[in-house]
């Protein structure tokens, strides 16, 4: 059975169009007129051998803000479609990714229970601008709006970093591995990995 998804999302602020298959090699068309975010999320399809497919515009003239948002929603909500009744999936994966002077450390319980826990960038990080357009606030952001939609658990750490555009990439990254761990099928998983039978 396929593990896919296609979703759309259309407001007065951005337009979305995106699909994913969960059994992938990892394939990127990304376009959502943020470029940062465009590289983030390339390289959270290539690490989480996602295939992933991103049409996005919106009123990135005022912010790309909305844009940004409304496109983590919908990756987060056609994550929860294509993993479907979860059944026989490893459900827990963690990653630890360094790059350069960053290294971000990422855990993930696909739990059906929406939690992000997000620490350790430096002070000030927030309020970095990447690339131009792409403010530093927006990372924990995008895993806030992943992980609420998707219905999963998420920890990330950075452990360390100084660089604000390494550090937002380690972060993804670490984010992705631990996905391609957490949504692998397991042979010997019977049913749902949880003793309540659901998740």
């Amino acid at each position: 059975m396929s593990r896919s998804a296609t979703l759309q999302r259309k407001t007065s602020e951005s337009s979305i169009e995106l699909s994913l298959n969960l059994d992938g090699t990892g394939k990127a068309e990304i376009s959502t007129s943020v470029p940062f975010f465009d590289h983030l999320l390339t390289a959270f399809a290539k690490h989480s051998l996602i295939d992933l497919s991103i049409k996005a515009s919106g009123d990135t003239h005022i912010d790309v803000h909305h844009t940004v948002e409304d496109t983590a929603i919908v990756l987060g909500q056609a994550i929860k479609q294509a993993l479907g009744d979860k059944a026989k999936i490893a459900r827990y994966g963690d990653a630890t990714v360094p790059l350069d002077d960053a290294l971000a450390r990422a855990v993930v319980d696909v739990s059906g229970r929406p939690y992000l826990v997000h620490t350790g960038e430096p002070a000030g990080f927030e309020f970095h601008l990447i690339g131009g357009h792409f403010t530093g606030s927006l990372v924990r952001h995008v895993f806030e709006a992943i992980s609420l939609n998707a219905a999963i658990t998420v920890h990330i750490t950075l452990l360390d970093g100084r660089d604000a555009h390494h550090i937002a990439e380690a972060e993804f990254k670490a984010f992705a591995r631990a996905m391609r761990k957490a949504i692998e099928h397991d042979a010997r998983v019977d049913g749902v990995p949880s003793t309540k039978g659901a998740l």
